[in-house]
């Protein structure tokens, strides 16, 4: 059995090493090519203040790159008896170089280990998000521009009200998406600091130069104080966390939405054939089972920011176990979110129009506020115009040509969606993920 970084003579009971590393070696598996990165960017770092020389630095250097390349690949594995993914890289460096191996983790521990390991990990997922937000919103806006002509019912409180249109429909979710990539780039924000160096939260007595690490890693700062930085770890997840969940909750509500216009009942929009399934006894039946599935997703993510602060909502300052528990909650999420966000714009993209609804009278009524403003703006009062309208309704009388002329910002007539595509270039632009890719190129070009 391999030995683990801390322990010494005596060894710890299987049952109690079962309990205390529960999921945390298939956890960081997630991890492995930012350990990796961290080490690189460590390494040189040691070396440029003496504590390795430029022989061992390279050698380091040299073997780090083929476990980069064995971890992308998939072919990583963290050995039985071998507790995380740092014991195994120094395992692995150790059995290549011998003594040299071991001098990767002098000025570190693995608690800024992990939560250099965590950033690395979540600011790449970010930027994989983001780019999968924009795909979506660039459907939505396809979408919304193609049928802004087409009119169908708004509803208040499930009841027919105004007349609405897909323009609007598809384009309010699309707004809705530059408000969550706020938080994403919020998240980003916090998430790209440094907090290598802090060790186990107080510092090194080593002249660690700090400043190099983080422009090595191309983060925009560090973590500068030593015990926040540790204070950052489960506070880093829960907000990120938070935007993740608003991203969820405008999927979830859109899915919704899909569900039910796409019933028999609504017919406003078709979903995609291979986008259904049938019943075993029900020949007709074309579920959409891929939204149904995207919406009980995305509202399982939205309870991820409460799962992740109850574990680590009651802890004082300094580094607890119980922070270990938060990987197998919050890894995971990532994927998940990419998987609901390219079914959506798949099916976003492939979605059909009824372009005919309001050629039905039982929803002639939405239009009675149209026959409202237009007595209105024709001299009544509109507290006349309204009862006027309202006793037609009551006798039957009402009729409506069913137009409208909505022209202000934002409405049927315009829709401004060149000014929310303008909103969500403007914030993607800033995230410079361009510094955090040209920073991990180039290490990984030493």
């Amino acid at each position: 059995m391999a030995q683990k970084l801390w322990e010494k003579s005596v060894q710890v009971n299987q049952e109690i090493e079962r309990f205390t590393v529960g999921h945390d070696r298939e956890m960081d598996l997630y991890l492995a090519k930012y350990d990796v990165l961290g080490s690189m960017a460590h390494i040189t770092m040691l070396e440029s203040i003496g504590l390795l020389t430029k022989e061992d630095l390279n050698a380091l250097l040299d073997e780090l790159k083929n476990i980069y390349v064995e971890a992308e690949r998939g072919d990583f594995i963290i050995e039985e008896g071998v507790e995380d993914v740092h014991s195994q890289v120094e395992l692995m460096l150790t059995r290549k170089l011998g003594d040299v191996g071991k001098k990767i983790h002098s000025g570190r521990s693995r608690n800024d280990q992990v939560l250099l390991d965590l950033k690395l990990f979540t600011r790449s997922e970010l930027k994989e998000i983001t780019h999968q937000v924009e795909e979506l919103f660039n459907a939505l806006i396809e979408q919304s521009n193609r049928y802004k002509e087409v009119l169908m019912p708004g509803y208040t409180h499930l009841q027919i009200a105004m007349p609405s249109s897909f323009g609007l429909w598809f384009g309010a979710y699309a707004e809705s998406l530059v408000d969550d990539m706020l938080f994403l780039q919020a998240a980003f924000k916090m998430c790209n600091r440094n907090p290598l160096g802090s060790a186990a939260g107080y510092g090194s007595s080593f002249p660690l130069n700090r400043t190099m690490t983080t422009e090595l890693l191309g983060f925009d700062s560090m973590n500068y104080n030593v015990v926040y930085a540790q204070m950052g770890r489960g506070k880093l997840e829960r907000n990120v966390a938070f935007a993740l969940a608003t991203v969820a909750g405008t999927i979830s509500k859109l899915a919704y939405d899909a569900c039910l216009f796409n019933s028999q009942n609504f017919g406003f929009v078709k979903l995609p054939d291979e986008c259904t399934t049938g019943s075993s006894i029900m020949p007709h039946k074309k579920n959409p089972d891929v939204f149904e599935l995207t919406r009980a997703k995305c509202n399982k993510l939205q309870a991820l920011p409460q799962q992740i602060m109850m574990i680590a909502n009651n802890l004082p300052s300094g580094y607890f176990r119980d922070l270990q528990i938060i990987k197998e909650v919050f890894l995971p999420a990532f994927q998940e979110l990419k998987d609901c966000l390219r079914m959506t714009t798949y099916i976003i993209k492939e979605m059909k129009v009824n372009e005919n609804i309001l050629n039905d009278d039982k929803y002639l009524l939405i239009f009675s506020v149209e026959e409202v403003n237009r007595l209105a703006r024709e001299g009544m009062p509109f507290r006349d115009a309204y009862k006027k309208v309202g006793l037609d309704i009551e006798a039957g009388k009402f009729i409506h040509n069913k137009q409208v002329q909505h022209t202000h910002e934002g409405s049927i007539g315009n829709l401004c969606n060149d000014k929310i595509a303008t909103l969500m270039e403007q914030l993607i632009e800033g995230f410079n993920f361009n510094q955090m890719q040209a920073a991990e190129r180039k290490l990984l070009q030493k």
